[in-house]
């Protein structure tokens, strides 16, 4: 009975638009809606999906990205009101592990 309540409450905040075909080791394009003062503008987030955890309402994906030599992390829920927009830059079909977490060692930039 109590799954079947919190099943009942999340699936209202469910969107089928967002791309849920994504996997470890894609390169994506994450637009996300960011608020200044009162002016809302969209701004984009592109790296390579290093982990995924599918968890119902709470699934995410963790995108990394490298800026000005730095490595830069970015958790993004699946269905968060603040994604506008999930693009599939490139397909990685070539993945040796569930988790990417070794290119955080990496310096380089791979995409």
């Amino acid at each position: 009975m109590k799954n079947y309540l919190i099943n009942y409450v999340e699936k209202k905040y469910i969107k089928n638009d967002i791309c849920l075909n994504i996997k470890i080791g894609y390169i994506l394009r994450v637009q996300i809606w960011v608020i200044e003062f009162n002016k809302k503008r969209l701004q984009s987030f592109q790296g390579i999906v290093i982990s995924i955890k599918n968890k119902g309402i709470n699934s995410c994906f963790i995108l990394r990205k490298i800026s000005n030599g730095e490595g830069i992390e970015r958790l993004f829920k699946f269905y968060s009101p603040i994604i506008n927009k999930i693009i599939i830059v490139k397909k990685n079909t070539k993945k040796s592990k569930a988790k990417l977490y070794f290119l955080r060692d990496k310096n380089y930039k791979y995409f």
